[in-house]
């Protein structure tokens, strides 16, 4: 199935081709003819990495009304990075389409600034929850008028600390408007804010692990003792020459130390870890993103809404408390139809999670030595 029998018009489809999408991922295919025609609530269950920005995007798009000037659509999103790649991602999709101009708004940048864009025509707003509300604190915006309410990543936003912004956002909205809620987990925490602000039919989905695991990774492992671990890192990226990934820690801590290390041995390394300043976090981005990083040293909150293509590897370092953050790591390589390798560095005693993760995902790791 292809977009057009999703659907999506066809200067949207020209808009996507030009960017390398042309084929729907599971997510999409469940979501857009939905979305696109119909007035309903609806909760999409699917890992990061999957295309869901085009999953709700292309429908916002083909529901706006340019001809409208004022918000028509508002998407949250828990972070400033993902927020600025929605933002692009859709400006990216209308190039030969109507132009539908969206704003995004975030912590981290002079609200001023913000203030006087939003002063401009203004369709859709992707934004985060707390500068949301500072916004509409200042009434420098209004969503009263609002027909579709996006929440991408919302066990992010909750697990960031965001509820109590959740909520009050949702109680500014209500009334005649859609809520479209995306996550890769359904906590309980947000079972609760469903049963609250969503209709009791919304359409649900769940695309289930197996068919969002990206067959182009390579899944691979490592044994070895913790003391030998740097080495062996060491040989996979010798191995791997100009080539480009990220390393994931579990703790800030460990990230710190290694990227020193690893530094020290003269690799182009960035630390990301979530206690940085914005612009230092911006700094190593920009610079990961020209190339003159070839490797990122990364713990899982601070990876979030990091969009690089042509990642030839990710190399989990210390493995994540769980299983659905494996598959956010492992989804920043092989992207776009590309291959890629996700290598794991366990020890003796954590060889049980490669079976666990080989059972809970259905894939199949290949052990290195």
């Amino acid at each position: 199935m292809g977009f057009t029998e999703l659907g999506v018009s066809d200067d949207l489809i020209k808009g996507l081709e030009e960017l390398g999408i042309k084929h729907p991922t599971p997510i999409q295919e469940a979501a857009i003819p939905v979305l696109s025609h119909q007035d309903v609530d609806f909760v999409g269950q699917a890992q990061t990495g999957t295309g869901k920005t085009a999953a709700f995007g292309l429908p916002i798009l083909s529901r706006i009304d340019p001809g409208k000037d004022h918000i028509q659509a508002l998407i949250l999103a828990p972070t400033r990075e993902l927020g600025q790649q929605i933002a692009r991602q859709l400006f990216k999709f209308t190039k030969y389409s109507q132009k539908v101009f969206t704003e995004a708004v975030y912590g981290g940048e002079k609200i001023d600034i913000q203030i006087s864009r939003l002063s401009r025509p203004t369709h859709v707003v992707v934004a985060t929850p707390g500068r949301l509300l500072d916004l509409l604190n200042k009434k420098a915006l209004d969503i009263s008028r609002i027909n579709t309410l996006v929440l991408d990543e919302a066990d992010e936003m909750l697990s960031m600390g965001f509820k109590d912004e959740l909520t009050r956002i949702l109680k500014k909205t209500s009334g005649n408007r859609n809520i479209w809620l995306f996550s890769a987990t359904i906590p309980k925490e947000l079972d609760e804010i469903i049963e609250q602000y969503v209709a009791g039919d919304a359409v649900r989905v769940h695309i289930n692990k197996s068919e969002a695991v990206n067959t182009g990774i390579e899944h691979q492992f490592v044994t070895g003792d913790d003391s030998n671990k740097l080495d062996t890192l060491a040989q996979f990226l010798k191995s791997q020459g100009k080539h480009r990934g990220i390393i994931f820690t579990r703790t800030k801590a460990v990230a710190r130390v290694l990227a020193k290390q690893l530094e020290a041995k003269n690799y182009e390394v960035g630390l990301l870890e979530g206690d940085m300043m914005q612009k230092d976090r911006d700094k190593v981005m920009r610079a990961f993103k020209n190339k003159s990083l070839r490797i990122l040293v990364s713990t899982d909150v601070a990876a979030r809404g990091i969009d690089v293509d042509n990642l030839a590897f990710v190399v989990h370092y210390q493995l994540p408390d769980q299983i659905d953050y494996y598959t956010h790591r492992s989804g920043r390589t092989a992207r776009a139809g590309k291959k890629g390798i996700s290598l794991v560095l366990v020890n003796k005693k954590e060889l049980r999670r490669i079976w666990e993760l080989e059972k809970a995902l259905g894939i199949k790791f290949l052990k290195i030595k």
